[in-house]
């Protein structure tokens, strides 16, 4: 599910905001536990290996 959502919201994209991934992943309906992970990274921009090891996906 994670792992989905950041191919989706990285396709064409280096980097992408927090605020953005934020938005992304409310209107996925990802778990509510994820979505407190993805509020609790500090604002700025972030590549796909970088938010995966945050928040555990494989961004493979």
């Amino acid at each position: 599910m994670l792992d989905d959502l950041l191919d989706d919201i990285y396709h064409g994209q280096e980097r992408v905001t927090q605020a953005e991934i934020h938005r992304r992943a409310v209107a996925a309906e990802l778990p509510a536990e994820l979505l407190t992970r993805i509020s609790a990274l500090p604002q700025g921009e972030y590549a796909m290996d970088e938010v995966a090891d945050l928040l555990g996906g494989s961004a493979v």
